[in-house]
């Protein structure tokens, strides 16, 4: 099958270089020295899935109209990326994997006549350096329509990427997409203090932190009306008795993260974009917490002054001690 995927990359390069190792002809696109190193050697994947060198076309704009596309660009780059390569997606079958809430409305609206799938990682993967990727922590990538049952179209991009990596079809991709904005809590941290996600889940006050702002998106999905879907152990029940437990017994859930992160240090992908120089989805995550906190007449102060923190680690390029953290957060 001819794949395109748009976005080269963890996630992306990641699932290009699986579709590739299946025997799919994929093209990527990708830019600046990871599209000229991915076109000298290929993308050479490591990691939890296995070792690879995937030799894809590599180009900054698709010039071979797929069967089947998969838009991985951050958040706030997808609507231009579509644009972009929109003569080549149009009538196709399109898979956008992101993060965040609005991934769906805004690949429909950038492109109407494309049938459009969402779709989220739950593997962690990370960028090492151009034309290097490694899978740090093997997961579920889940896919649907939105709130309804799968479509076709999201049936058959499940079974394609089922045969390369853990796939699974879910009939509440909204509550699917509130799930992974809550596992998505732990990205914050990492970029404001430069540590990786399990050493700011074991330090005791930053792990206080994120279990607030935790706790603290749960409590606003719920006053959305949202029916949170089953995600990397998440449901409905947990989710309820977790946003009502103490903080004590709350910060069993990150530690349970924490635990099936495994050894490999995982820098979560917003301070991968920090590292990179490159702005971070940081709206879309914790920033989309309090966005969504405002339309329901709430609050969401844990969340916003960690959007804050985020974008001055942007702005500075200084990462923040755990001591300035704890002072600049208010925990109640």
């Amino acid at each position: 099958m001819q794949i395109a995927v748009v976005g080269g990359g963890a996630i992306g390069g990641t699932i290009a270089a699986l579709l590739d190792r299946a025997g799919h002809s994929v093209e990527l696109t990708a830019r600046g020295e990871h599209l000229a190193a991915i076109r000298e050697s290929g993308i050479r994947l490591t990691g939890g899935w296995g070792a690879h060198v995937a030799p894809v076309q590599a180009n900054e704009r698709l010039m071979v109209a797929p069967e089947l596309a998969f838009v991985c660009t951050k958040a706030q780059d997808a609507r231009s990326a579509i644009l972009a390569n929109a003569d080549l997606l149009r009538g196709r079958s399109v898979v956008i994997v992101q993060n965040g809430l609005e991934a769906l409305d805004t690949a429909r609206s950038a492109l109407p006549d494309a049938e459009w799938t969402g779709a989220l990682a739950l593997y962690a993967a990370s960028y090492l350096a151009a034309g290097e990727i490694s899978v740090t922590t093997t997961g579920v990538t889940y896919l649907g329509s939105g709130d309804g049952e799968p479509s076709p179209a999201a049936l058959a991009a499940t079974a394609t990427l089922l045969a390369v990596m853990p796939a699974e079809a879910t009939a509440n991709f909204t509550g699917a997409q509130w799930s992974k904005l809550i596992v998505n809590q732990v990205n914050a941290m990492p970029a404001i203090t430069g540590l990786s996600v399990q050493e700011t889940i074991e330090h005791p006050e930053l792990r206080r932190i994120i279990t607030r702002s935790m706790q603290e998106a749960v409590r606003t999905g719920f006053a959305r009306g949202t029916h949170y879907g089953r995600v990397q152990g998440l449901s409905q029940v947990l989710l309820r008795a977790f946003a009502l437990a103490p903080v004590r017994l709350a910060e069993r859930l990150p530690l349970r993260m924490r635990a099936r992160m495994g050894s490999t240090p995982n820098p979560g992908s917003t301070l991968q974009s920090v590292r990179r120089g490159q702005p971070t989805e940081i709206d879309y995550l914790n920033g989309a917490v309090v966005a969504e906190a405002t339309s329901a007449g709430r609050t969401a102060p844990v969340n916003a002054a960690l959007v804050d923190l985020v974008h001055e680690v942007e702005r500075t390029g200084h990462f923040l001690t755990p001591a300035a953290v704890t002072r600049a957060v208010p925990v109640p």
